[in-house]
């Protein structure tokens, strides 16, 4: 481990510990969750400070799996807390999981990490947050009752921050790739249930990313 990687960890770890404060004053269940949710997507912005995949993986993604579920309605010495007693109680670990796998996988290529994150962070975050305050069209796939507002509001929200995030890490910009990234991210997301929308969305957008 070097002094990259020691500053790396304390950045993850401190942003993270913020955000729980922050969403802990918040009287509203559902918007500390999504302030959560959403806002700890910007990890993606603190990657490129690691040099060694195995502290990424294993030491900045890998323990937030454990962390979320002894946070989560199933934690067997009941620490929960506001940003998992509302809603799918597994979604944070879920989305723990994704990221320890995308790190694992593409530690050399930050970007396609940021893809997965910005997915499930961003794009879903917003899809709830939206869907549950404007949504009036509900549709329901598989078991989850989403909004076709919510969905255009995942949908909008890929195509505007997915060119920051390759802008950030000098990669191409090809709209018809973000388009279909965006497209499918969205659909996925309309049709997964119980919260593990944070696995499929984000690792539907990869794929289609490497596929295309």
């Amino acid at each position: 481990m070097i002094l990259n990687d020691i500053l790396g960890l304390a950045l993850v770890y401190v942003y993270v510990a913020i955000l729980l404060f922050i969403a802990d004053k918040f009287q509203d269940l559902n918007v500390s969750r999504k302030f959560v949710h959403i806002m700890v997507g910007n990890i993606l912005f603190i990657l490129p400070v690691f040099k060694s995949w195995w502290v990424m993986t294993f030491l900045a993604a890998a323990p937030f799996i454990p962390l979320t579920f002894l946070i989560s309605p199933y934690s067997p010495i009941k620490m929960e807390h506001k940003v998992s007693s509302y809603g799918h109680g597994l979604g944070l670990v879920y989305y723990s999981i994704s990221w320890t796998l995308l790190a694992l996988l593409f530690f050399d290529r930050p970007w396609i990490i940021g893809i997965g994150i910005a997915a499930m962070s961003y794009g879903d975050g917003l899809a709830s947050l939206i869907g549950e305050k404007y949504g009036r069209r509900k549709y329901n796939v598989l078991g989850d009752v989403k909004s076709v507002e919510g969905s255009l509001a995942m949908f909008i929200t890929l195509l505007i921050t997915l060119p920051l995030i390759l802008l950030y890490y000098v990669q191409p910009i090809e709209w018809p790739i973000i388009f279909a990234i965006a497209a499918t991210a969205t659909m996925i997301e309309g049709v997964t249930p119980k919260g593990l929308d944070n696995i499929t969305a984000c690792m539907g957008s990869v794929a289609v990313y490497l596929l295309i």
